[in-house]
């Protein structure tokens, strides 16, 4: 169940949108014979509901500020946030097998921007065929961003201070290196490209 992280009136950033706002409306979402709402949404103005991850409070922000003036390039934090999001299936009801954690009826999606229809899916007969693999996908894919700016700290740290990593660990910063090579070769020549 959820439970509400911001109040009506309270001031917000709204991290898709860039800019400070006081709350309008906290809109909750019933759902029948259950004593709490499922989940919370939040009228900021600004003409769609916002969730709670894609808002930060005052407190909040002064901490992130703290952080990146101690950390320039943890920057990348607040522009790639990819989140798991439920998606009401239109092929069947949700009475076929379901996955422990999941809401029967819906399948998962992966939200890799503010767009409504943006980022990952899965096509029904994928879901069907194996569900359990699909919601593994699903939470992997969201938490991408995260290990990648990780792998990135590990190349980084093995290429400044060589001499200070452990011998076990010089293959782990090797293949994080490579990946980023493979990453950022591809960024680059799709910049090209254009």
């Amino acid at each position: 169940m959820a439970k509400a992280l911001f109040h009506k009136s309270q001031r917000v950033y709204v991290k898709p949108v860039g800019t400070w706002v006081q709350i309008e409306r906290v809109v909750p979402h019933w759902v029948k014979g259950v004593d709490e709402p499922l989940r919370i949404a939040y009228d900021c103005g600004l003409g769609r509901l916002f969730q709670a991850q894609e808002l930060a409070s005052e407190q909040t922000m002064h901490r992130m500020e703290r952080c990146e003036e101690e950390d320039d390039d943890d920057d990348e934090m607040l522009i790639e946030q990819w989140r798991v999001v439920r998606r009401m299936m239109k092929w069947r009801s949700g009475d076929g097998q379901v996955v422990i954690g999941a809401t029967p009826g819906t399948y998962p999606a992966v939200a890799t921007d503010d767009g409504a229809n943006s980022g990952w899916r899965v096509p029904a007969t994928e879901y069907d065929r194996d569900p359990a693999r699909i919601e593994h996908q699903a939470r992997m894919i969201a938490h991408t961003p995260d290990l990648f700016r990780l792998a990135r700290k590990i190349a980084e740290f093995a290429t400044a201070r060589p001499k200070d990593v452990p011998e076990d660990l010089r293959p782990v910063a090797q293949r994080c290196a490579k990946i980023l090579r493979s990453v950022y070769r591809l960024e680059e020549e799709a910049t090209a490209a254009e």
